[in-house]
């Protein structure tokens, strides 16, 4: 009788079943994430409309409560995802791995897949805050409070410019990176089921089949509803701006300069009703048409920045301002600003909360339904390609938005042009000031016409694919089966959402929410990032015992081993 060694380590679990209705209303759906998703979604729309003065009064009360008391997780948290992402590239045993079986092939171009990356989570903000965000910290940020610089003064723009590229750099698509990581990972290599859930399999094995698995599921469907929500928030009002712009003012905008209630009713109608019947004809009609016409009209714009703005000054701000990133990136990552009992302590912690954390949440809410996208269009790509594709590209391309849609309106204010036109207009009307003071009032007619045309088109594409996201999650990672009904639940919870708090309070509000809402699923994201670190590591001891990696040939036995 011999004694076999055990081997050193175990293949990966390849199945995790869950389980989902056969037939009637819920067919193909899991009800234990379906059913509370929509609970929770509906009695949060239900509260807004019904209770508004006790909702307002709650959100604020959070907003000095929690979001000051997570501050520094939320700080600390994305500072660690970028660390992990990072490792995982440039480690030449992980950086080789595939999201796929060894020697498997992209299924898409590297310009085509390029493309897709720059279309999934840029949009709608980068329209809002191309010229909002630099204009915002050449007038407050940390450097002015503590009275490094004046403030609106050409000292301020390189630090104006290092905050802007904190926020829309490598924080964000790293985010997004190692959502997408972890779940197309799981999926791709060991065939589990491409939804939230199966990204913790390496940690929980097949305990993500029951309650834990649909606890994860759930928290994933509401931070993507109030992720999406707070996107399309910006992007209605600036829609609604826009029409301001194009002559059809007087019940647009109220006193304050801000979208009234019946322009926020009607375009979130329009909108939200136009991205439900694009959701409904499917992935390969509405979503990737209106996709092709975003690419074209964004280049467009910024080709009009680039020759009739300030192209050569934006182009200087673009390279100072990658290289003062890089350089302050380690410190400006790990620095969280408390109270210390002075003005300016109290003026840097509220700069922080009011910027850098109310982002990471936004990234984070949105990681869902963005990840799952960059999932699904990267399959058979090493870890490093995928890295440096899902980080640098998109990150470079808003640098490029920033600086030279940002660079103009600065110039504009700076050389006396603007006259304070663009600094007192509102963050939704920030880049229609800047276009008209570019060009006669004929042509910036026409190029808010644009702007409003590439809005609409982005929250249309935004919306849908959220839906179809969303649904995806709801039924077990698949996309198959009759939907409809579902798809018009889910696309006029999307829209009641951004229309009642808009009303409720307004951006502060949504954004309140959203920040709350964010919270659990940054614990998730914390989870995917060990689990994914996990999955990789064992995979590098499978590769070198000789132990299988991947689902077509992976060993008859199951286990729940990383």
């Amino acid at each position: 009788m011999t004694n076999e060694s055990p081997a050193p380590v175990l293949p990966p679990l390849t199945d995790l079943p869950i389980a989902t209705a056969n037939d009637g209303f819920y067919g193909g759906f899991s009800k234990q994430v379906t059913i509370p998703s929509k609970i929770i979604v509906s009695m949060l729309i239900a509260w807004a409309i019904f209770f508004p003065a006790q909702a307002s009064e709650t959100l604020a009360a959070a907003n000095e409560t929690i979001i000051r008391q997570f501050a520094g997780w939320y700080v600390y948290l994305v500072a660690f995802l970028m660390l992990v992402v990072a490792l995982i590239a440039v480690v030449p045993q992980s950086g080789s791995l595939r999201l796929g079986a060894p020697g498997e092939q992209p299924e898409f171009s590297r310009f085509s897949w390029f493309s897709m990356l720059f279309g999934a989570g840029i949009g709608i903000g980068m329209l809002t805050y191309s010229t909002g965000e630099p204009l915002a910290h050449f007038q407050n940020n940390p450097d002015i409070i503590r009275g490094m610089v004046d403030p609106v003064s050409a000292e301020t723009v390189r630090s104006a410019y290092t905050y802007t590229f904190l926020h829309w750099g490598f924080a964000a698509w790293a985010t997004y990176a190692l959502v997408g990581l972890a779940i197309g990972y799981v999926s791709y290599r060991r065939g589990l089921p491409l939804t939230i859930r199966s990204s913790l399999v390496p940690l929980f094995g097949e305990r993500m089949s029951g309650l834990s698995g649909h606890v994860v599921d759930i928290v994933a469907v509401v931070a993507t509803i109030l992720g999406v929500a707070v996107t399309l928030s910006f992007g209605v009002e600036q829609f609604v701006a826009g029409l301001d712009r194009l002559g059809l003012g007087g019940w647009t905008l109220n006193d304050a300069g801000t979208a009234s209630a019946p322009a926020i009713i009607i375009a979130v109608v329009l909108l939200v009703g136009a991205s439900t019947l694009s959701a409904l004809s499917g992935v390969g009609k509405g979503i990737k048409w209106l996709s092709n016409i975003n690419m074209v009209l964004s280049f467009v714009l910024l080709a009009i920045f680039l020759l009739f703005g300030s192209g050569l000054f934006g182009l200087e701000l673009l390279a100072r301002g990658v290289f003062d990133y890089l350089v302050s990136l380690p410190e400006i990552s790990l620095t969280w600003f408390t109270p210390d009992g002075t003005a300016e302590g109290a003026a840097l912690a509220q700069w922080q909360l009011d910027w850098s954390v109310f982002y990471w949440a936004w990234w984070i809410a949105f990681a869902p339904f963005v990840g799952m996208f960059i999932a699904r269009v990267s399959r058979g790509r090493t870890l490093r390609e995928y890295v440096f594709g899902v980080v640098l590209v998109p990150s470079l391309m808003c640098f490029i938005w920033m600086a030279l849609a940002g660079g103009t309106a600065i110039d504009l204010e700076l050389s006396g042009v603007a006259g304070g036109q663009i600094l007192d207009a509102t963050i939704s009307d920030q880049l229609y000031a800047t276009l008209a003071l570019l060009s006669s009032d004929g042509v910036a007619l026409v190029l808010s016409g644009l702007v409003v045309i590439l809005l609409m088109t982005y929250l249309i594409t935004s919306a849908d694919s959220a839906i179809l996201i969303v649904n995806t999650i709801n039924g077990a990672g698949s996309d198959e089966g009759e939907r409809r009904h579902h798809i018009v639940f889910w696309g006029s919870a999307i829209g009641l959402v951004v229309a009642s708090m808009l009303i409720v309070g307004g951006i502060n509000a949504i954004q309140t929410t959203m920040i709350i809402g964010a919270l659990p699923f940054s614990f998730v994201v914390l989870l995917m990032a060990i689990s994914s670190a996990k999955a990789v590591i064992y995979d590098i001891r499978r590769k070198r015992h000789g132990v299988e990696t991947h689902c077509e040939n992976i060993l008859a036995e199951r286990s729940p081993a990383a």
